[in-house]
């Protein structure tokens, strides 16, 4: 039977010291990988990585601007220096920014899509050149958005780096298949993170969870099986798939 473990694995989470990425390093690691954190707060990183060893597991902290392609291969090196070379990446560092399309600054767009969208091209520009140049085959999952396939208003910068993120997941699966490396994103819905508990709890926001067809939000241990399958020998069959992790909030017809 396909298993879901991950021991001898490395992984490399990006955006890993709070919120889905750094839930993400946990169940990473608790199937079995040394995991390494990979965000630009230390302080919260070194936190995150002592859950993680407390419970036996093997994690690194590394510091990362995932916009800078420098800061990049220093990240990955540092990790590889740790742990060893890579077998996973977890694109998942992002940011938004909400405000209307007329409001929004050139500078808010260029920070939207340099963290959601050229960080995850840079980052797996850089783990694939070393898989390759190692014969190495390797798992790169990409954390897309609902709103990559449904967007909503006063985030337009935002829908288009999970757009594009989408058909950077297919383009990169089609180039790197006969490498023996994977290239999938899952596209969860409506989760609350720091980055959006404030509009979740707010009257829209509950409005808007009512008409999710499963009558809820997201919590983070709702991801974890599709990032396990995406990492593990489960998945070795799966590569371009966008997998959505939202209650059917993409297919509901309001």
């Amino acid at each position: 039977m396909a298993t879901f473990d991950l021991t001898g694995r490395v992984a490399l989470v990006t955006g890993a010291s709070a919120g889905l990425g750094r839930h993400f390093a946990q169940v990473l690691a608790g199937a079995g990988a040394a995991v390494a954190l990979a965000a630009r707060r230390r302080d919260r990183l070194d936190e995150a990585v002592r859950e993680i060893t407390v419970r036996g597991g093997r994690a690194a902290a590394v510091l990362c601007d995932v916009t800078a392609a420098e800061s990049v291969r220093s990240a990955v090196d540092d990790a590889e220096a740790a742990l060893g070379p890579l077998d996973i990446l977890v694109n998942n560092a992002g940011i938004a920014i909400s405000r209307p399309l007329l409001e929004h600054s050139e500078a808010d767009w260029d920070a939207v899509v340099d963290t959601n969208l050229k960080g995850a091209w840079l980052m797996s520009r850089e783990v694939v050149e070393r898989w390759v140049k190692a014969g190495r085959p390797g798992r790169i999952i990409n954390i897309a958005s609902l709103l990559a396939l449904r967007p909503i208003r006063h985030v337009p910068s935002y829908c288009a780096a999970k757009g594009g993120l989408v058909q950077l997941t297919h383009a990169m699966a089609m180039e790197l298949a006969r490498r023996g490396i994977t290239v999938n994103a899952i596209a969860p819905g409506y989760f609350e993170t720091d980055m959006n508990r404030g509009f979740l709890r707010s009257e829209v926001g509950q409005a808007l969870i009512s008409r999710i067809p499963l009558g809820r939000s997201g919590a983070a241990s709702d991801l974890d099986g599709a990032l396990l399958l995406l990492a593990a020998d489960a998945g070795a069959y799966i590569t371009g798939a966008v997998i959505p992790v939202d209650g059917g909030h993409a297919v509901a017809s309001v």
